[in-house]
């Protein structure tokens, strides 16, 4: 039997409890304990934190977030370039387009409200070759379709006056481009969530889940179980979670989360892929750059560019280099690759010359890598996010997020506001 709805730090206090003292015997579906649950958000990422905030602040529901790791955000929202995207890359009308401009003008309020540390520094995007001109000019085109403001032409001198280091033929200036320092917004967004009543656990992994009736049951085991997971075994579930909202957020694990979700429709789940982007960072030297500088997009990625933190350190990079997929369990606990091999500088020199001459040899030293959560593969071409809901699997109160990679950062917000509204419509 199930228990009545209990207050939201009862249900955590019952989780933790349990998963540090449920036998380590094989349990049958009967045995396994079972707690109800208002709104459970898979994935502490800054989607799943900005889900869980606007779910709790401005619907006022109760919301259980559980991630595999100690603590929130250590998967693809802290490793990246931490920009603050104007719009432009992304096809008219699509979800990318839609959700970065709009999370941008939610993501610069929120800063400015909420004093999370950000600059609105704007970025130049660079033509290094007469092929690349036609190129920048279809991306000002874009982001004019896709209502971003103020792009500006720059000839070579107008772009090299601003920024002095900088060789180009052509740039599209544009102005809305920023930082964020993510560490401080998601640490941010998790305060107003929980002050809202929202509850973090954490060392806590869904390991998959099933139809039963009308209900959404989901699976979850304490993380230390499953890092001892013999890989042979069949896993199981150390308690069972029956919330009536659903958000699967969990970033790089999520479709095989979903794939582990019996009752939910395979054929509707897209195949996974993953790049691996390193950066390195400029090592003895003042900053030459006050801008973000970017090259033309590369098939996977937006190009080895340069980004700068707050405290006004460079960072190049992130490059693309696809590799293997792994089993679904170690991605539950993101156990993927993020070394990064000092040898690949050799691939960076020579792609940040081409807009950066001045680039001295042994002056780039490793800094981090991160892994995008694509669902399109080598020489596949972009494709969108994807929000995926009772409409497309059927089920009601789950929504599925695929392919959250950039500009998820930027879109957060509005990937909230959207999700909430699919949930409660």
């Amino acid at each position: 039997m199930l228990g009545t709805m209990k207050p939201t730090n009862s249900i955590t206090k019952t989780i933790s409890h349990k998963l540090k003292n449920i036998s380590r015997t094989p349990l049958s579906s009967s045995s396994i304990p079972k707690e109800k649950v208002d709104c459970l958000v898979i994935g502490a990422g800054v989607v799943g934190i900005a889900v869980a905030k606007e779910l709790s602040v401005k619907h006022g529901r109760e919301v259980l977030v559980v991630d595999s790791a100690p603590t929130f955000g250590t998967g693809t929202s802290s490793r990246n370039s931490e920009v603050i995207h104007a719009g432009i890359y992304y096809p008219p009308n699509s979800l990318k387009a839609f959700f970065c401009v709009r999370g941008k003008e939610l993501l610069y309020k929120y800063c400015k409200d909420h004093e999370v540390p950000h600059k609105q520094i704007g970025k130049l995007i660079v033509a290094n070759g007469l092929s690349e001109i036609p190129k920048l000019s279809a991306l000002m085109t874009r982001g004019i379709q896709n209502g971003v403001e103020s792009l500006t032409m720059m000839d070579s001198y107008e772009a090299m006056t601003l920024e002095p280091e900088l060789q180009c033929l052509k740039a599209l200036w544009s102005p809305s481009s920023g930082i964020v320092d993510s560490h401080s917004l998601m640490l941010s967004l998790v305060g107003e969530a929980e002050s809202h009543g929202t509850t973090f656990s954490y060392n806590t992994a869904v390991i998959g889940g099933h139809i039963e009736g009308n209900e959404i049951q989901i699976h979850v085991s304490g993380s230390n179980a499953i890092a001892n997971w013999n890989g042979r075994s069949e896993l199981d579930s150390e308690l069972i979670l029956v919330p009536k909202l659903v958000v699967n957020s969990a970033g790089l694990s999520a479709p095989a989360i979903a794939k582990r979700m019996k009752g939910l429709p395979n054929g509707i789940i897209p195949a996974s892929h993953y790049a691996r982007g390193c950066y390195f960072t400029l090592s003895n030297t003042k900053s030459p750059f006050k801008h973000l500088i970017y090259p033309i997009p590369e098939v996977g990625g937006l190009g080895v560019h340069v980004t700068l933190d707050l405290n006004g350190q460079v960072k190049f990079g992130p490059d693309v280099e696809w590799i293997e997929g792994i089993h679904d369990i170690p991605s539950f606990l993101n156990m993927f690759d993020y070394s990064v091999r000092e040898d690949r500088a050799k691939q960076f020199y020579p792609a940040i010359r081409k807009y950066y001459p001045g680039l001295k040899d042994g002056s780039l030293e490793p800094g981090y890598a991160g892994i995008r959560p694509k669902l399109s593969g080598p020489e596949e071409g972009s494709t969108d996010f994807v929000v995926q809901g009772e409409d497309i699997h059927g089920i009601s109160g789950l929504v599925n997020l695929f392919g959250i990679e950039s500009p998820g950062l930027t879109s957060c917000m509005a990937i909230a506001e959207h999700v909430a509204a699919k949930l409660l419509k």
